[in-house]
C-alpha cells in the first residue's frame, strides 16, 4: 500500500513540474513544432497553461514566428495557452502562399482543426485581422472571443492603399538600415522611435533556432490579396455575437485608425481602446496597457 501511494506521489510530482517547465517557457526558447493540414506543413509554437480553449495568434503582413511580440507572448502564456503559427509558403511552413485572404483563412481552420481544437480564441494584428474575419465568414463557431488589433473590416477606407506605403517604407528601412517596421508600424516622433527601437530589440530576444527568413515573393502576393479585400465590399459583420475587443493606435497610417471604429460599430458585441500617440503597432508600443484589457477579456 504504501508502495502504490509513495508511486502516486512521484508521479503528481513529475507532471506538476512538466506543467510548470511549459509555463516557464519563454517565447525565446520555446520550440518550434510541426503539424500537417491541407497538404501544408505548418510550423507553430505553442505553450502556457494548457486548457481546451487556446488563444490563436494571427500575424501580420510577411510575418513569421519571430515577429510575435515576446512581451504580449509570454504575459498571455502565463494566463492561457497561445499558439503562434506560420502562414502557407512563410517561414518555415510549406507549400506556396496563398493568392487570397479568404485562402489564408480556410488554411488557419485547417490548422486549428489539425491540433485538435473545436474552439479557439484569436487574438489578431493587421492581415491577421482580415484573415480572422474571413475565417468567422467560413466557420463562426470557431472562434470563442476575439481580439483585432490594427485592422479594419472588407472593403475598408484606405486599406487597398497598403501596397504603395508599403513599398515606400521598405524603401525608407533600406536607405536608412532600418526594419521597414519601425517606420510602418510607429510614429515619427521621440516617443514613437523609442517605442519602436523597444520593440524591435524584443523581437531579437531569440537567438537560437529561428524562424526561416520570409521570402520576397510573399510580400507581393500578400499585398495583392489585401489589395483584393480592401476592394471589395463590406461583409455583413452583424451576424456575429462573439465578444470582440478591437484596438489601435490613434494615427494608424497602414490601415487607417478610422477602420477600427468602423469594425467596432460592424460588430454587435465589441469594445473600442485606441491608444494616443501612436501608429499602427499601438498594441506593441501600449503593450502593458493593452495585457491589461486583453487578460481579463480572454480568461472570461
Amino acid at each position: 500500500m504504501k508502495k502504490v501511494v509513495l508511486l502516486t506521489i512521484l508521479i503528481n510530482l513529475v507532471m506538476s513540474t512538466s506543467n510548470a517547465q511549459n509555463v516557464k517557457y519563454s517565447y525565446a526558447t520555446i520550440p518550434t513544432q510541426f503539424v500537417e493540414a491541407n497538404g501544408i506543413k505548418f510550423a507553430y509554437r505553442s505553450y502556457g497553461k494548457e486548457g481546451d480553449i487556446p488563444v490563436i495568434y494571427f500575424n501580420h503582413l510577411t510575418a513569421n514566428l519571430d515577429n510575435c511580440d515576446p512581451g504580449i507572448m509570454d504575459a498571455i502564456a502565463a494566463e492561457r495557452h497561445i499558439i503562434s503559427f506560420d502562414y502557407r509558403g512563410v517561414g518555415a511552413t510549406t507549400g506556396k502562399q496563398g493568392t487570397s485572404i479568404p485562402d489564408m483563412a480556410k488554411d488557419a481552420i485547417a490548422f486549428i482543426h489539425a491540433l485538435g481544437f473545436k474552439q479557439v480564441d484569436i487574438i489578431a494584428f493587421s492581415m491577421g485581422g482580415f484573415i480572422t474575419q474571413e475565417l468567422l465568414l467560413q466557420e463562426p463557431g470557431l472562434a470563442r472571443r476575439i481580439i483585432l488589433a490594427g485592422t479594419g473590416p472588407r472593403g475598408g477606407q484606405g486599406i487597398s492603399k497598403v501596397v504603395g506605403l508599403t513599398y515606400n517604407d521598405i524603401f525608407k528601412g533600406i536607405f536608412t538600415f532600418r526594419d521597414p517596421k519601425f517606420y510602418l508600424f510607429f510614429t515619427q516622433n521621440e516617443v514613437g522611435k523609442q517605442a519602436a527601437r523597444d520593440f524591435l530589440n524584443r523581437l531579437k530576444e531569440r537567438t537560437e533556432n529561428r524562424d526561416k527568413k520570409v521570402k520576397l515573393s510573399v510580400l507581393s502576393k500578400q499585398l495583392k490579396a489585401i489589395k483584393i479585400l480592401g476592394n471589395e465590399k463590406p461583409a455583413d459583420l452583424s451576424v456575429f455575437k462573439h465578444p470582440v475587443l478591437v484596438v489601435n493606435g490613434d494615427n494608424d497610417r497602414m490601415v487607417p485608425t478610422s477602420n477600427s471604429y468602423d469594425l467596432a460599430k460592424r460588430f454587435p458585441n465589441a469594445e473600442l481602446v485606441i491608444y494616443p500617440n501612436s501608429g499602427h503597432g499601438g498594441v506593441f508600443q501600449y503593450h502593458e496597457e493593452f495585457l491589461k484589457k486583453a487578460i481579463p477579456f480572454l480568461i472570461k
